[in-house]
């Protein structure tokens, strides 16, 4: 398999994920911000039409998109890695669930925010909308060291990920407690570790 990334980027999770599952596979980094050309050269757009990522490159070539279904992939590749509960029990729509809301509700939310032509007032009604987003995000995991049941699984490396954005758009989680150390906490996790180092966003030694 090949994760095609952006550093720092809703990527991140799967590349979490990969390291995560313990399963083969090589990374190359897209710029986004240029002429999306791979690291190595290549039209991004030529990969994957979407002209976006994650973009994972299966095994046997097919492509697949979007971060959620990556990440489900993946976990149910290896089962006994508990990255997501198991297909009909409640905790894997309890899974579904987050991963629509991280998705939608808090992860677009914040896209305003990163663009230059957002203008002033829409990026501030896009904050508050955060604010509310990670307000209720810290309410559901009072007392809890997951997302979902007592396993790390693939909404907790997505929940992390969009955290890690609130230095780049003067968001400090640390008015959530909580936020602050589940954030630290997953951040610790030698997948977690691998995965920033991988993409130059911590030091590699």
């Amino acid at each position: 398999m090949k994760l095609y990334y952006a550093p720092g980027a809703c990527s991140l999770a799967p590349h979490i994920v990969l390291e995560e599952s313990g399963l083969a596979y090589e990374s190359e980094a897209i710029d986004l911000r240029g002429n999306r050309m791979t690291s190595s050269g290549k039209d991004f757009s030529q990969i994957n039409a979407k002209g976006y990522v994650p973009a994972l490159v299966l095994d046997d070539g097919q492509l697949l998109t979007e971060g959620p279904a990556i990440n489900q992939y993946l976990a149910d590749r290896v089962p006994e890695k508990k990255l997501a509960p198991a297909n009909g029990t409640i905790d894997r729509y309890r899974l579904q669930e987050w991963l629509t809301f991280l998705g939608t509700e808090l992860h677009k939310s914040f896209s305003p925010l990163f663009n230059p032509a957002t203008s002033d007032d829409w990026k501030k009604a896009s904050l508050e909308t955060v604010n509310r987003r990670l307000e209720y995000v810290a309410t559901q995991l009072a007392g809890k060291q997951f997302l979902v049941g007592d396993n790390f699984t693939i909404a907790d490396a997505y929940l992390f990920t969009i955290l890690g954005w609130g230095q780049y758009v003067g968001l400090d989680i640390g008015k959530w407690p909580v936020l602050k150390e589940y954030h630290g906490r997953i951040f610790m996790r030698p997948a977690v570790q691998a995965a920033l180092k991988a993409e130059g966003l911590i030091p590699s030694a």
